[in-house]
């Protein structure tokens, strides 16, 4: 692997980070402000939409699908991975440049998966950004993190497909430019092989029958704009072509969407973590406790020593496992994506709690990135997969590989 960036990638990197300098991280308790002292929660503040327009407009759009030059820069995973890392330094600034989920994994299964038909009518005004999108597979009633468990039906009736199930935590249903839904469901409950009972089927918002129930809330929060919607679909129905790819051929489509999904999480919650760790340092040197700046205490600087180290070791780790997803596939690199996957979560919180601490009472308020940042790391150790998981099925193809 090579350790140098392209110039490609050295230019877009120094782009980013002025943008973000000069344009975003002098507003960002502005628009957070905006979005917590707003009468409609689900409202998008204008803010956001006009940092989208200029971004838009100084071309720094769509960088994530890779190889794809006909949908945007056609940057290697490996390339995208630094700018990736840039987006999370922020919760903001991934959906400034078009590149926040729930929409790149979805615009990937437009692009992969998805019909001509599908593309313009979906995925167009996806990577424009005039709407957005959710993926619905998280169920209440199931342990989701078997996919197989899954109860929602998707069942042919005629010239249509009838979907009727439970989820929750489905990511951007909430946003009011939220339109189209790609719905996880089992079309062939009694298939012998688990692993082609399900379809996914796409399924517009407005469509009779979808219910959202309540938007969820993660530690008390409830994601506004955008939110985590409980939706119940009773009864809808879509016309057959709103089916991909074929029936039975969900859980393979799901496999490609989640490898570079969760490899994303885990580039954002380094530039978070990244982010995090030069705070801690301005803390250290700017507070004084005990008669002696927080710098000079040697918990203090075991502290920010580790995390740089740590940090660190999950950068490199996401760029070998970047850079194995080009050579190789999502599924020729998948021990090393679920090797990430584990990893930076864990990482991330760890060093996002030391900040906390050593922040006090700010630490856990609203004057400080670091309670989101927390929040964001914790949960990523549960969506895409728990850690135990990944942990668990590592291990076994760790030990099918290597006892013998």
């Amino acid at each position: 692997m090579q350790f140098e960036h392209s110039e490609k990638t050295r230019q877009l990197i120094e782009k980013i980070d002025r943008f973000l300098q000069d344009n975003l991280y002098p507003v960002e308790k502005e628009l957070q402000n905006s979005i917590d002292n707003s009468d409609d929660r689900w409202a998008i503040p204008p803010l956001l939409e006009e940092l989208k327009t200029k971004a838009k407009s100084e071309g720094l759009w769509n960088f994530f699908l890779p190889d794809s030059k006909d949908y945007g820069y056609g940057l290697t995973n490996l390339e995208y991975a630094p700018l990736c890392e840039l987006m999370g330094r922020s919760r903001f600034a991934g959906e400034i440049f078009n590149c926040s989920a729930p929409d790149t994994g979805n615009m990937e299964v437009f692009a992969r998966y998805g019909t001509d038909e599908h593309k313009e009518k979906w995925l167009k005004p996806l990577l424009e950004g005039t709407i957005r999108s959710a993926f619905a597979m998280t169920e209440p009633a199931v342990a989701s993190s078997d996919a197989t468990n899954i109860q929602t039906s998707i069942l042919r009736d005629g010239n249509e497909y009838v979907v009727n199930g439970h989820k929750w935590y489905i990511s951007g249903a909430c946003d009011p430019r939220c339109k189209i839904m790609i719905v996880m469901g089992k079309n062939d409950p009694d298939n012998p092989d688990r692993h082609k009972q399900q379809s996914m089927i796409l399924v517009p918002m407005d469509t009779p029958g979808v219910k959202i129930v309540r938007p969820m809330q993660v530690f008390g929060n409830d994601d506004a704009p955008e939110g985590h919607a409980e939706v119940v679909f009773d009864n809808v129905r879509v016309p057959p072509e709103n089916l991909l790819l074929g029936e039975g051929r969900g859980f393979e489509i799901a496999q490609g969407r989640l490898g570079p999904g969760r490899i994303h999480h885990c580039m954002r919650l380094i530039g978070r973590a990244q982010r995090v760790l030069e705070i801690m340092c301005k803390r250290a040197e700017s507070r004084t406790a005990f008669g002696r700046k927080l710098s000079e205490q040697g918990k203090i600087r075991e502290d920010i020593a580790l995390s740089a180290c740590e940090i660190e070791q999950a950068r490199l780790l996401t760029l070998l496992a970047a850079d194995q997803m080009d050579k190789f596939g999502n599924k020729g690199a998948k021990e090393l994506i679920a090797m990430i996957k584990i990893v930076a979560p864990d990482m991330a919180c760890k060093v996002t709690d030391r900040a906390i601490q050593m922040h006090g009472a700010a630490g856990v308020s609203q004057d400080t990135i670091l309670a989101d940042s927390y929040l964001y790391a914790r949960i990523v150790r549960i969506v895409d997969g728990p850690d135990q998981v990944h942990i668990n099925q590592l291990g076994r193809n760790l030990i099918k590989r290597l006892a013998g």
